[in-house]
């Protein structure tokens, strides 16, 4: 019998980016991170790409790329945000796949996935074949290849959407093993009835559709991959490859035996900490001792193809008892977190969006056809523009699908149109009805890729599609009492969230008060704009701000001259008022209404004048974007809280005698005395470790008095800054590896931090000391033997800076 082992991980979050601005604003959960899919990747994605092998003393001897080891897949809306925002992350991934066909016969151990994450069971034909479409182009585009698998949302299967990926030359998928409805060896006529996960998942099977074609099922070990995801087998990798291997029986079974297990592959990190060490332990245990060959499906197709066949459950899932109700009823099915909610806006929202799709489709076909003769074969291509926004790619698209040449504005709406039919199919993202509450960030996200599709729908249609939406989101409860049902929800969160070019001016306006800058353009997310005519008066602290600018989407050309007057009295408060600009007069016309009585301090009648020129279109600070917002108020906030921290230093520093004396007293501080001293040690301690270089005479007395009193910590916050600080000397350690001084430096630095009993995330810090490791040790050793006393020191240093790293430093260190 041949033992084969082939681990795969579902690596996906839902798409987070604010649809109208193609960006993902801040997540305060998230903190000290961004957003979420930056502590996801920091958690798990970039530790799997540089997983720790350890050694005796728990010092990690070796660094491995899981990614290469396994099968996996990623959404390819996250490789999307990855690539952009985590560029190192995303080429370790697609190198993985590259190292993976040297060492599995020439099979890469990446798969595709569903384009946005849909359950493609509740979808239409069309939507299907797009979102495979998309998905295959997406994978091609990144890993320069066919994919042979394709990954299914939540393993939600029926007949046709096999018959799709089929006739997409995709050779396999994974299902979970109460997916399989009846077994029979090929060349016999007996089924075997399997359900209940009786299949043998230690092998392939065939799966022979209605139109002839077939496709390759691979079935998970499902009790191995719950224990994974939920249980306790990720707290020691050697425990993990044993439960492994038990799965092999001498006595039955194929004669070549593969288990399988598939799960989230944010089980790897960010789940369950330090797992992707425990899948790296786990898989060089399996290897080191010949226990098994690891492998990945496609290679094990190849070599050992499937005897017998298989027949499935249609409209079944890996994470829903009753099939795929989980996102369209409340079957029962949640998360677990909210005991008592109920789930009765399911089935309104997936009716609401159905209804919404239907209606754009009717709406993207009349509309587009006259332009593009080909609807859906434009849609199905819109990937290649999804992927690459260059104008002149654009222009080569449409012209492609075109019959005739377009006029710049039939562009713009062929281009509002396919963006419309792409919010279409991210309104259908699943992870909107997984959770429990309509007005989670999950269903907010899927609501504002409706808000978006109805918003372009108007604007290429003049058609209302919102009024009968709400109809149906009113019959959608919502958990929350003060929210009532769907329409609060929208009424809170949603239509806030709407934005138009006037909105992006806004944005531009209030950045010219407060960033005082005189580029003629400026990048704000997915817009461009620029003043053409821009003035600037101050009254004392009140200022009066006016111009004419154009600002342009760069996702759908559409642009606009925008005329617009920006009044500050003081600290936050501002108004912005803004007006289409279409004879040129209007800017001029503002002006002379405006200045006048600016100039004589009569801040009513500007007010007053505001509602009147701009007829009611005026912006504060709570229409900017997330991001701005804060940016703006921290800004507004500095001289506050400079003074504040004015206060609490001088506090601090008048009674620092008597809080010297009552430590020589062996007396407690007061509560407002020890509040103080707190806030002005970690504010001080968080500036030095900001800085490029850390000034160690400074920061060894703060950190000796936080000590002394046992004074709270900002945690989070300084252990971030801390880790960023130790990877900025460690990255100019790696262009500078011989200065010793930058080696005693860093030892001392990270001597003073771990006596503050701080969580540091030291992964990076560590990779970069094994590049210096595998680059230059060898050079250093050849130079000590020889005699040369300055190599002997940074030998001794270098390991010394292992030890505190928990670095291997010698010839064990895995090269």
């Amino acid at each position: 019998m041949e033992r084969f082992i082939c681990l795969h991980g579902h690596f996906y979050q839902p798409p987070r980016e604010n649809p109208w601005l193609e960006e993902i604003e801040m997540q305060d959960t998230a903190y000290p991170y961004h957003d979420w899919n930056e502590r996801i990747s920091a958690e798990c994605y970039a530790p799997n790409a540089a997983a720790r092998i350890l050694g005796p003393k728990d010092r990690i001897a070796e660094i491995v790329n899981n990614y290469s080891r396994i099968s996996f897949n990623f959404g390819p809306t996250l490789l999307s945000w990855m690539e952009k925002k985590q560029p190192e992350v995303y080429q370790s991934i697609l190198k993985a796949d590259r190292l993976s066909q040297e060492q599995f016969s020439g099979h890469g151990s990446a798969l595709a996935q569903v384009y946005n994450h849909l359950i493609m069971p509740l979808a239409t034909r069309q939507d299907k074949e797009t979102q495979v479409i998309w998905g295959l182009k997406d994978f091609q585009a990144r890993f320069g290849r066919p994919a042979e698998g394709m990954w299914l949302s939540e393993t939600a299967v029926d007949l046709e959407t096999l018959e799709i990926l089929a006739a997409h030359q995709v050779r396999f998928t994974i299902l979970a093993a109460h997916q399989a409805k009846q077994v029979r060896k090929i060349g016999e006529k007996k089924w075997k009835d399997v359900s209940h996960s009786k299949i043998d998942p230690r092998m392939p099977y065939w799966c022979n559709l209605p139109s002839g074609q077939r496709i390759a099922l691979f079935f998970y070990d499902g009790p191995v991959a719950n224990d994974v995801a939920f249980g306790p087998l990720l707290k020691n990798g050697e425990q993990f490859a044993q439960r492994l291997m038990g799965l092999f029986s001498d006595s039955g079974g194929p004669d070549a035996q593969l288990v399988n297990v598939a799960t989230d592959g944010e089980t790897y990190g960010h789940h369950h900490r330090y797992g992707d060490m425990a899948l790296a332990y786990c898989l060089h245990y399996i290897e080191s001792r010949n226990l098994a060959r690891i492998t990945i499906y496609g290679e094990h197709l190849e070599k050992h193809p499937p005897t017998y066949e298989v027949e499935v459950f249609e409209k079944t899932s890996w994470s829903c008892f009753h099939g795929v109700e989980r996102w369209r009823n409340d079957c029962g099915c949640n998360s677990g977190l909210n005991p008592g909610f109920q789930q009765k806006w399911r089935e309104p929202l997936r009716t609401a969006l159905d209804e919404l799709r239907d209606d754009l489709a009717y709406i993207y076909e009349r509309t587009l056809a006259p332009l593009l003769p080909e609807p859906w074969q434009a849609r199905n291509d819109y990937i290649d523009i999804i992927l690459d926004r260059r104008e002149e790619r654009i222009d080569r698209f449409l012209a492609e699908h075109a019959t005739r040449p377009l006029e710049y504005g039939e562009k713009v709406l062929a281009l509002k149109l396919l963006e419309m039919e792409r919010h279409s199919l991210l309104m259908y993202t699943s992870c909107g009805w997984f959770f429990d509450e309509i007005s989670g960030i999950e269903t907010l996200q899927v609501l504002q890729y409706a808000a978006r599709a109805m918003q372009l729908a108007k604007e290429v249609a003049g058609v209302d599609l919102e009024t009968a939406f709400l109809e149906h989101l009113r019959r959608a409860p919502s958990n929350i009492a003060k929210l009532q049902d769907g329409v609060g929800v929208w009424k809170k969160y949603i239509e806030p969230a709407v934005t138009d070019l006037y909105k992006v001016s806004a944005h531009y306006a209030v950045a010219l008060l407060f960033e005082n800058h005189h580029r003629t353009a400026a990048e704000i997310y997915c817009y461009t704009a620029g003043w053409e005519i821009y003035d600037r008066v101050a009254q004392g602290e009140q200022k009066l701000l006016t111009g004419r600018l154009q600002v342009r989407s760069n996702i759908t050309w559409e642009s606009k001259a925008v005329v617009f007057a920006l009044l500050h009295i003081g600290d936050h408060n501002l108004v912005v008022g803004l007006g289409e600009d279409r004879d040129n007069k209007s800017f001029h016309e503002v002006c002379q209404a405006l200045l006048e009585p600016f100039g004589r301090d009569d801040i009513p009648e500007v007010i007053r004048l505001f509602d009147h020129l701009f007829d009611g279109r005026n912006y504060s600070l709570r229409h900017l974007f997330k991001d701005e917002q804060r940016k703006i108020l921290n800004l507004i906030m500095r001289t506050a809280l400079g003074e504040a921290e004015t206060y609490y230093r001088a506090i601090y520093q008048h009674h620092y005698a008597i809080i010297q004396l009552l430590d020589k007293m062996n007396l407690p501080l007061p509560k407002i005395l020890s509040t103080t001293i707190e806030f002005i040690l970690n504010t001080d301690i968080t500036r030095l470790l900001e800085e490029e270089t850390v000034d160690i005479g400074q920061l060894r007395p703060l950190v000796e008095e936080m000590k002394r009193w046992n004074f709270k910590r900002d945690q989070k916050t300084l252990g971030y800054v801390a880790s960023q600080a130790v990877t900025r000397l460690l990255a100019r350690l790696a262009q500078q590896p011989m200065d010793i001084s930058l080696l005693e430096e860093a030892q001392e630095i990270l001597g003073i931090l771990r006596s503050l009993e701080l969580e540091l995330n030291l992964w990076q810090a560590q990779n970069l000391y094994h590049s210096i490791h595998r680059d230059k040790h060898a050079a250093f050793e050849q130079r000590a033997r020889g005699g040369d006393e300055q190599a002997k020191q940074w030998l001794d240093l270098f390991r010394n800076l292992g030890t505190v790293l928990r670095l291997e430093s010698g010839e064990e260190s895995g090269n």
